[in-house]
């Protein structure tokens, strides 16, 4: 006489090797699921950083070698608490140059955002030409 189907043994060892199987699978998708969250974050924040360095790079009337600072709007920015801090410099200058002369100027943005309770951060540089005002010209030397 044959005896078809499984016994309570084998059943409840498939069962216990599904439950491993499934739960790796479930914590492995849960890990890929924060990654995920964290380089859509990141992302959104790098775009965010572009798009202010290049405001920055176009405005003719920013403070000289004064920090100054803002916020993104909670709809760009995915409802993080983010905001930016920026601060423009002289960097190179003909030798001997005065007032109304060329020179290069660099722009430093730091844009920073909440994650809990770390602060996070992406640093930004970039250099653009100008003019030397009275103030600039320094004493003997480039501005570095």
């Amino acid at each position: 006489m044959k005896h078809r189907g499984f016994t309570l043994l084998e059943v409840l060892v498939a069962t216990v090797i599904m439950a491993v199987a499934v739960t790796a699978l479930m914590s492995n998708l849960t890990t890929s699921l924060n990654n995920a969250a964290k380089l859509t974050e990141y992302d959104r924040l790098t775009v965010l950083a572009r798009r202010k360095m290049d405001e920055l790079l176009a405005a003719r009337n920013l403070p000289r070698s004064v920090p100054f600072n803002g916020g993104f709007d909670p709809a760009a920015s995915g409802g993080m608490n983010c905001g930016w801090q920026a601060r423009l410099s002289g960097f190179e200058a003909p030798p001997g140059a005065g007032p109304g002369a060329r020179a290069l100027e660099r722009i430093e943005l730091e844009v920073w955002w909440m994650r809990g309770q770390d602060r996070r951060s992406i640093r930004l540089e970039a250099f653009r030409p100008g003019v030397l005002a009275a103030g600039d010209v320094p004493a003997a030397g480039g501005l570095r």
